[in-house]
């Protein structure tokens, strides 16, 4: 690729040099074993160190994803043996993307309840996110056919084998390595299992409308909502051809992008609406990342009424947040709004009757 003056660019070398993180075989062995320190565990002591040995094995020889298939047609490279995790999470995220093209089936909805709160854990108390959420639900609900999927991030927090891992920031090596769907994750090799976003990725594909609310942690969105968001990386200009870079070859990738990278936006088009609410400071702020995050994506917002940040018991105990929301009926019925906003933005949208200005022009710089 020639960078405009005529002479030859040059490819830049990964660059290296941080500390390795490996472990030896007694480290890795004692870690192993901490999540099996209930006295149930006791009388199988000789068959956890038999399973350790055998994780050690699988960790010594980097053994990512022990399960692979040749990728076959439709691919740069057919015979690169895939993920049989990352296909299927291929698999997954085409299917959603059909329904979504699809312009028979209903107009769908994804509302996200951002706060880690709920009483199935440590805090005894659901959150204020998800009764924003049930609000918003009720008024899409009565406005058929209209499908409505929940994403529950709370999970994270109370239900068994949840995870959202982070995102290892490949996009910034070069964005042919940040895969789409992400092929980080399952890493079997370091027990990084059972990874929500191979679930949540179709979610936000198949939908037509997203509604995210999050509260204010920190003068930030919740720990939850950023770890859903930057493992989206990939859905804004990420590779859906990992045989390109022939897996995770770094040097090769940035060959790659420095020939050309088309970025390609995955989101793109799909309406949203952003509501965040908090008690001392910060919901201007985090309301306005969200919406930059999304519309840096592409996505287009349902309009004034559908974006909102709002304090819930400004400098009230916390421990009647939840009575102040009672009392707050203004911001239940602002909820409403933004819910309907987003609804009759969505149901214009899919019967052509909304086009957004400037959607079709191509931007002379992706990043």
């Amino acid at each position: 690729m020639n960078g405009g003056n005529g002479k030859e660019r040059r490819i830049p070398a990964p660059r290296e040099g941080t500390p390795s993180p490996r472990l030896d075989e007694g480290e890795f062995k004692r870690r192993f074993l901490i999540q099996f320190k209930d006295k149930a565990f006791d009388p199988l002591t000789a068959e956890l160190d038999k399973i350790a040995s055998a994780a050690w094995d699988a960790y010594d020889h980097h053994r990512k994803s022990p399960k692979t298939k040749k990728a076959g047609p439709g691919y740069a490279d057919p015979d690169y043996e895939l993920s049989a995790d990352w296909i299927a999470a291929h698999h997954a995220v085409e299917e959603a993307q059909r329904r979504h093209d699809d312009p028979l089936a209903p107009a769908r909805i994804l509302l996200i309840s951002g706060s880690a709160r709920s009483e199935h854990t440590c805090p005894g108390e659901m959150s204020k996110s998800y009764r924003l959420v049930e609000i918003a639900r009720e008024v899409i609900a009565r406005r058929g056919p209209v499908e409505v999927e929940v994403l529950q991030l709370d999970r994270l927090a109370s239900e068994y084998g949840r995870h959202i891992h982070p995102c290892k920031a490949c996009f910034s090596t070069s964005p042919a390595l940040c895969h789409w769907p992400c092929s980080c994750y399952p890493n079997h090799s370091l027990g990084q299992t059972q990874d929500w976003m191979n679930e949540i990725y179709p979610m936000w594909v198949a939908a037509h409308g997203v509604m995210i609310v999050s509260p204010v942690n920190w003068y930030q969105v919740s720990s939850p909502v950023k770890l859903m968001m930057d493992r989206l990386v990939c859905a804004d200009g990420g590779n859906p051809d990992p045989t390109l870079t022939q897996g995770k070859d770094a040097a090769l990738a940035k060959k790659i992008e420095m020939e050309g990278w088309h970025y390609p936006r995955h989101l793109a088009g799909r309406l949203f609406s952003v509501i965040v609410h908090g008690d001392v400071e910060g919901v201007e702020n985090v309301r306005r990342s969200l919406s930059d995050w999304m519309k840096y994506m592409q996505m287009t917002p349902a309009g004034p009424l559908a974006e909102l940040d709002r304090y819930i018991g400004y400098w009230k105990e916390y421990a009647v947040s939840h009575e102040e929301l009672d009392a707050d009926t203004a911001i239940q019925d602002e909820v409403r709004n933004a819910a309907q906003t987003l609804l009759d933005a969505v149901l214009a949208k899919k019967a052509g009757r909304m086009i957004s200005a400037g959607a079709e022009l191509q931007q002379p710089r992706q990043k």
